[in-house]
């Protein structure tokens, strides 16, 4: 017999992060489904034969959804923070063996069980801060045989964790992450990705979805479009890198395409904020590597006035930005681009949920979603604060309680 459970007094977050519904309560299925909410009152007479939970008062709002990481990876490339702090840019980083090549030689090197011990360190700390869903995009191997070991090293992450608490995991596939050095040429490489690698990733079911960087001294728009063309023809979402050196044009393919969401889009017309607004595509902006680049901010003031949706992410990698710090994020983003409170956890909550097409599942606390949400003593005003510093809180996944890892280690 399945049995629900009953989540009771606690101050749920309304849709709009403005405000709280005091004295509330969740009825929760044994899959960790959310079957009823609404007044305590209510739920106390209409589930009296069912097991509670007593929240306390706590304020209760969605888990965190980080939507734009590389997390499996190997080595370090903190040497080229020192060289891009000397003057040296990340174009010249790149074109002299560095940057993602220096990364993916330490990758090929790597065997898949050491890759997943240290993908599930990170993505221990994620949890740690409040993220139950988690997106990490392969495209540090660059070939057809490491490219595969990223993705299943990715599949098997949500198996180190008990069932009842597993984060959910979003793979992406970034083969199109740079040229690796067996390929002369950008357009070579791409038709090798697309007749050799995606049906693969697709026969074997390791990702949904398709990145790729769109970049001067990358790939450029017209080859990444017919790439992206024959990935959405095999059944993948798509989602770009986009317009974060420079007008790339590819901010303005991910619209043109449908693509579930534009990362980093820093330099954006007028015109492409318009169309942003009008479409259902999510400006994913990361405004850590902002700060790391030592690059502008993204227009998020303008994007979010005239109407587009906006989510936010750490973009954590070795290289543009080794740092898994969500409150440096939101920070960032109240700071330096003018986010107001409510927009930042709506960021990154049903917005990041956009972002990677999983909005029926999570992102809100709303019947037939997953129960997954922060229960917290804190105030609102307590997170997106102090850099370094989330607010004291308690993690359920599903409607279980997740130990936090700091507490699991010996």
């Amino acid at each position: 017999m399945i049995r629900n459970k009953l989540f009771y007094n606690l101050n749920t977050v309304n849709s709009g992060f403005t405000e709280f519904q005091k004295k509330q309560a969740l009825l929760v299925d044994q899959k960790g489904s959310i079957v009823w909410t609404g007044p305590q009152s209510v739920a106390l007479k209409k589930f009296k034969a069912t097991p509670t939970v007593d929240l306390k008062n706590k304020n209760i709002l969605p888990a965190f959804v980080e939507c734009h990481t590389h997390s499996v990876f190997a080595g370090s490339r903190s040497d080229e923070f020192e060289l891009r702090n000397s003057g040296v840019s990340y174009l010249e980083i790149a074109q002299r063996g560095g940057g993602i090549l220096s990364t993916m030689k330490q990758t090929r090197a790597t065997s898949h069980s050491q890759l997943l011990q240290q993908a599930k360190q990170r993505v221990d700390r994620f949890i740690d801060q409040g993220v139950a869903t988690i997106e990490v995009k392969s495209g540090y191997a660059l070939d057809l045989k490491h490219e595969i070991k990223m993705l299943e090293v990715i599949k098997d992450i949500s198996g180190l964790y008990p069932l009842k608490t597993a984060p959910k995991i979003v793979s992406t596939f970034l083969g199109a992450h740079a040229k690796p050095p067996e390929f002369s040429s950008y357009s070579e490489y791409l038709n090798f990705l697309a007749e050799k690698v995606l049906p693969v990733v697709k026969k074997k079911k390791l990702s949904q979805r398709v990145d790729i960087f769109i970049e001067k001294n990358f790939f450029e728009v017209s080859e990444a479009e017919v790439f992206l063309k024959k990935a959405s023809a095999l059944g993948f979402h798509l989602t770009i890198h986009a317009n974060q050196m420079s007008l790339s044009g590819g901010a303005e393919l991910a619209l043109k395409l449908n693509s579930k969401s534009a990362d980093h889009v820093i330099h954006l017309t007028d015109e492409a904020i318009t169309q942003f607004a009008k479409s259902k595509t999510v400006a994913v902006l990361l405004p850590a590597a902002d700060l790391y680049m030592k690059c502008a901010y993204p227009p998020a003031r303008k994007l979010i006035d005239r109407g587009a949706r906006v989510a936010l992410a750490t973009d954590f990698n070795p290289g543009s930005c080794p740092t898994q710090d969500l409150s440096l994020v939101g920070l960032l983003a109240r700071l330096e681009m003018k986010m107001s409170l409510p927009e930042v956890f709506k960021a990154y909550t049903i917005n990041a949920a956009l972002a990677l097409g999983v909005e029926d599942e999570i992102g809100s606390l709303a019947v037939a979603k997953q129960a997954s949400f922060i229960s917290t003593e804190a105030d609102l005003s307590d997170f997106f604060y102090s850099a370094g510093a989330m607010p004291e809180h308690d993690l359920f996944i599903r409607g279980n309680k997740v130990l936090k890892a700091s507490k699991t280690r010996k």
